[in-house]
């Protein structure tokens, strides 16, 4: 063993502790950056010198120690556990936020809502029916009816607005998948030089594993590690990004409700996911976009809501005008056979129905055989309001349905969340780092470069005392 290897030894030691010391601050100055996962320096100590000749005897003891490696304290398995409790999650918030925003839309229960609309227009009837010859109570009937038919048509327009909102929502969402997955493409590419020239590319590992925990709560994505250091990320059993290429997904179908819904005269034109480069449709398993694309379907909520709507003007207009037609009026002389409320062709019913008649003489109020003055047939009108299938039962119906609904989902999407942050903490307990821990580390590796200095002096002297002052003693 040389006579220098001391030196070499504690040199070493000096170099190796400096590292760890260096991994650590990079720990403590990246505490509360999003998405960074500690690292640790790993040590390993350098083996003695083999002997060179046969003869050659040594003292078998090491020659230091080195860094071979920095790891980064990551846990594929809490990431991917992370992944799809967040899937799971966005995708029922999605729906549990496009519910709630549906149901505000119907002000139920509220003086304000449709209930009460009805409930008015009804009492309308009741009034007529109470004082046929009063002009007043029948243009009171009029703004009644007026007044309802505004609001189902003010209905139908909120859910239109909430479907086009969506449907917005739905391409930005596309265009942030494949922007993410195309960084994703560049970053593999990155990591992959490094790897293999031998560098350490943690910090980019970092970034690449926040933006797939993005997409995975954009589109469910979900990631497979491959040995040169690249990360396939799947969507629905297909890669969106394989090595360093990237694919592009797409939104198609209809731009506005009429087209994408259904509504007559329009062919129906649903709003789907594709891959961009061949058409090829593909159905998602999790996060916000296919949420929306769920929620856009024609069987999802708004179009269930939309139906409502226009069964509702359907049903309200036919129940009356059924009646009213075997009424009769004040209008001299009297008529028969009228419609109290029109619906529009070739426009959704919820849009087209409107009141037919504009003058309180037209209203039928009147038994044919009873006289002019007979209020009975409104009274008749007025009980649709508890007929069995008619608009009041319908819309409670839709009303309570879409309560019950919207309650399970925001449960659901409270349960799904809190699954999520469990699953963030565990990944988090592993991957973020304790201020606590890196100061005691920071404190052994300075202990340790001190005692290595200590050692580099105490040689340096040893040997000043060999190459200097052997022999002079005496002289």
């Amino acid at each position: 063993m040389s006579t220098f290897s001391g030196l070499s030894t504690a040199l070493s030691s000096l170099i190796a502790q400096r590292q760890a010391l260096e991994v650590s601050g990079q720990n403590i100055a990246n505490a509360n950056t999003v998405g960074y996962t500690r690292q640790r320096a790993d040590l390993t100590s350098v083996e003695a010198l083999s002997a060179p000749t046969l003869f050659s005897t040594g003292s078998g003891v090491g020659v230091g120690t080195q860094v071979s490696g920095i790891t980064r304290m990551g846990d594929m398995f809490l990431d991917a556990r992370l992944r799809s409790q967040t899937s799971s999650a966005t995708f029922q918030a999605a729906q549990a936020t496009a519910l709630s925003r549906l149901e505000s839309t119907l002000t139920e229960p509220a003086d304000t809502g449709v209930a009460a609309s009805l409930q008015t227009y009804w009492d309308g009837w009741q009034a007529v029916a109470n004082n046929p010859g009063d002009t007043a109570a029948r243009t009171v009937l009029l703004g009644n009816a007026d007044a309802l038919t505004s609001q189902i048509s003010s209905g139908y327009r909120a859910v239109e607005s909430q479907w086009n909102q969506l449907r917005t929502e739905a391409s930005t969402l596309v265009t942030q998948v494949n922007t993410r997955s195309s960084a994703i493409a560049d970053l593999n590419s990155q990591i992959r030089s490094i790897l293999v020239s031998g560098g350490s590319a943690n910090e980019l590992i970092d970034q690449r594993s926040v933006m797939v925990t993005e997409l995975s709560g954009l589109v469910g994505a979900t990631a497979r590690q491959r040995d040169d250091g690249t990360l396939d990320v799947m969507v629905a059993g297909n890669a969106l990004v394989r090595g360093v290429r990237s694919e592009a997904i797409a939104v198609q179908g209809a731009a506005t409700m009429a087209g994408g819904i259904g509504e007559p005269p329009v062919v129906l034109d649903p709003t789907r996911l594709v891959w961009a480069d061949g058409g090829t449709p593909l159905t998602l398993e999790g996060g916000r976009v296919a949420s929306h694309i769920a929620t856009l379907s024609p069987t999802g909520p708004l179009a269930s809501a939309i139906g409502t709507w226009n069964s509702l003007a359907t049903n309200l207009a036919t129940s009356v005008n059924t009646l009213h037609q075997a009424g009769q009026n004040r209008a001299v002389p009297p008529v028969t056979g009228t419609d109290f409320f029109a619906l529009a062709a070739g426009v959704p019913a919820a849009l087209g129905l409107s009141v037919a008649i504009t003058d309180p003489a037209d209203v039928a109020a009147a038994d044919p055989t009873k006289g002019a003055l007979d209020g009975s047939w409104a009274d008749q009108i007025s009980q649709l309001a508890t007929a069995a299938g008619g608009p009041d039962e319908q819309w409670q119906a839709f009303v309570v349905d879409l309560g019950v609904r919207t309650s399970a989902a925001t449960q659901r999407a409270t349960v799904l969340e809190a699954a999520r942050s469990t699953a963030e903490n565990l990944q988090n307990s592993q991957a973020s780092v304790d201020l606590d821990e890196e100061s005691v580390n920071m404190l052994a590796y300075q202990r340790a470069y001190e005692g290595a200095a200590r050692v580099l002096t105490a040689m340096d002297e040893m040997l000043d005392q060999l190459i200097n002052r052997t022999g002079v003693v005496g002289r």
